[in-house]
Formats: structure tokens, C-alpha cells, sequence
């Protein structure tokens, strides 16, 4: 008569994880067959696959771009509008700086064309200050979260990242330009400060995405008419940085839209590149014109 329990499986036959060998594990991977324990189970259209597996597919999977050489991965990781609230996040925390340093924050990064001349930093980094009103800075950051959720999964991150830092250098470079003259115009000593050279930029980008896409662009010339109407009528408003950042950002968009798909990535290394050169370029030549250089 045979004895039940010899004919139980010792403790050294069960199967055990690969990933987890003090781990006993009966399921095992739909794909490799492999045991697999809980932590390294994944949910499949049959059964279980283990991580290994499913990493492995991932990678060997094409990689679907949009139109415009962004990622079209629907992953809630991937879909995340990551530039656009890092860039949010570094207005509102430059915000709050400006009003725990009393203006001495905001003072070093501020921009005016007479400021450019020496600190040149000061193109870029006006675009994260604001004034001291809630408004101000609300306005410019939902306007970014709007525009930046729908640009920056087509364009993709550095895409999008590139489109949003030469706007606002445009945007600065375009108060520079439109100053008048250096010795009369109270404009090349006047502070400027705010994301709505940036955002103009985003608002510029829209019309060659939009045209690209086939679709309608009337609400976006609504919403840019109204916007730079705003500006000359309302008070300590800058038209000139949101002329300067939506001509920057209509052009830079407009190289991404059109690049040939096969040089795409060639275009996503030139366009920063020659951006940067046309702006600098721009600069110098001003400061040049007024004898500053």
C-alpha cells in the first residue's frame, strides 16, 4: 500500500520564480512558461505573461509616431503633458520666490532691452517671472495647459520643449526690435516680465499644426485676434514680446509640420540650432544699429 505522503512534492521540486527564487510559484508565463509569482505577474488577453516577457514585447514593438514625429502611444505615462507642467511648475515656484524675496528675484531675471545687452540670460528667463497679481500668472498658465496638452503629445517633448524656449527668446527679441529709439523710447528701460511671449509662441505654433492636421483654423485666429487686440488696449501689456514669440513660434512649428518624415530627426537637431543663431543674430544686429556693440 502506497504511503500518501511520500508521493507529495518535497518543497525542493515546487517551482519557484525566476526574478524570485524563495518564492514558490504555480502560475506560470502564457509566453515563455516560466513559473511566476504574484509581484511578477502580469495581467494578458490569456492568462498571466511574467514582466520579462511583457518588456520584451514592448521593446520589440514598433514605435508609432504621429504626423508630426511625436510619440502616438496612448500609455497614460507617455500621454502626460510632462514639459508643459514642468514648465508650469517652475512659473508658480518662481512666482513665489518673487514674493518672498521682495522684487530681488525678480529683479535678477528681468528682462529690458538696456539689461540684454550684459546678461543676455535675461531673453529667457523673464518668461518664468510674472507680476506680483494672481491674475497674471493664472491667465498665462492655463492658457500654457491648454495650448501644451494638445502641442506637446503631437510635436513630442523636446520638440515641444524647443518651441516653448525659442518663443519666449522671441518674444524677448521682439521687444527689442519694436523699442524704438534708445535714447527717447522709455521701452529700453522698462521691465518686462510673463510667459505670454511663450504662450503667443504655443498660439503661433497652433496655425501650421492646425493646417497640417486639415483642420479648421478660425478658432485659433479668433483667440489670437482677441489676445493681441488685449494688448494694445490694456495697459502695461507687451504686444511686442506676443508679436515676437508668435512669429517665433508659427516659424519653428512651421519647420516640425513640414519636415519630410525621412529627415525629421535632422530637422529636430537643426531647428534649435538655426533658431538660436537667427535670434542671437537679431539681438546683436539691434544693439549693433544703436551703436551698444
Amino acid at each position: 500500500m502506497n504511503d500518501p505522503a511520500a508521493e507529495e512534492p518535497t518543497e525542493a521540486e515546487a517551482p519557484v520564480c525566476p526574478r524570485h527564487p524563495d518564492r514558490v510559484a504555480y502560475v506560470r508565463c502564457q509566453r515563455c512558461g516560466r513559473p511566476t509569482c504574484p509581484e511578477c505577474q502580469r495581467p494578458a488577453a490569456v492568462g498571466v505573461q511574467c514582466v520579462d516577457c511583457v518588456r520584451e514585447t514592448k521593446r520589440a514593438a514598433p514605435r508609432i509616431r504621429t504626423v508630426f514625429g511625436g510619440s502616438a502611444t496612448s500609455t497614460a505615462a507617455n500621454s502626460r503633458p510632462v514639459v508643459t507642467l514642468t514648465i508650469i511648475g517652475i512659473c508658480v515656484v518662481s512666482w513665489l520666490l518673487q514674493l518672498v524675496t521682495r522684487g530681488a528675484w525678480t529683479d535678477a531675471l528681468w528682462f529690458w532691452p538696456w539689461g540684454g545687452v550684459m546678461e543676455p540670460w535675461r531673453f529667457l528667463t523673464a518668461s518664468f517671472l510674472h507680476s506680483t497679481s494672481p491674475l497674471h500668472i493664472l491667465f498665462n498658465m492655463y492658457a500654457l495647459w491648454i495650448t501644451g496638452q494638445f502641442l506637446e503629445p503631437l510635436l513630442g517633448r523636446a520638440r515641444f520643449a524647443v518651441l516653448c524656449l525659442l518663443s519666449a527668446v522671441g518674444g524677448s527679441v521682439g521687444v527689442l526690435l519694436l523699442a524704438g529709439d534708445p535714447f527717447t523710447s522709455s521701452a529700453w528701460v522698462t521691465p518686462v516680465v510673463g510667459a505670454s511671449g511663450m504662450v503667443f509662441g504655443l498660439f503661433g505654433a497652433m496655425l501650421p499644426v492646425m493646417r497640417r492636421l486639415g483642420r479648421s483654423m478660425a478658432q485659433v485666429l479668433v483667440l489670437i485676434a482677441i489676445n493681441g487686440v488685449i494688448g494694445f488696449f490694456v495697459p502695461n501689456i507687451s504686444w511686442q514680446a506676443h508679436l515676437g514669440g508668435l512669429v517665433t513660434g508659427a516659424l519653428v512649428a512651421t519647420a516640425y509640420a513640414y519636415a519630410p518624415k525621412e529627415r525629421r530627426a535632422l530637422v529636430a537637431w537643426v531647428v534649435p540650432v538655426v533658431g538660436i543663431a537667427v535670434l542671437t543674430a537679431l539681438a546683436v544686429w539691434r544693439y549693433s544699429a544703436v551703436g551698444v556693440l
